[in-house]
């Protein structure tokens, strides 16, 4: 089973949320195959994330939520 992240970010017209799935380097969908490799992934992002975006990992249709620790 493979995992991927997810950002969701704000609109700044609307409020609207926008969720994107995170790309690797050829254009493809992000795919990591260990959970905990895409929650420590995730955590990072959120860790490092200055605009407020929020970083979730996904699969199968299930969102798995992050321990959110901002600086």
């Amino acid at each position: 089973m493979s995992y991927n992240i997810i950002k969701t970010m704000k609109n700044s017209t609307t409020g609207e949320p926008i969720v994107v799935l995170l790309l690797d380097g050829l254009s493809e969908v992000l795919e990591i195959e260990s959970l905990n490799e895409a929650l420590a992934t995730a955590k990072l992002f959120n860790c490092n994330s200055d605009s407020g975006w929020l970083y979730e990992v996904r699969s199968g249709g299930k969102i798995y939520k992050t321990n959110i620790t901002r600086g």
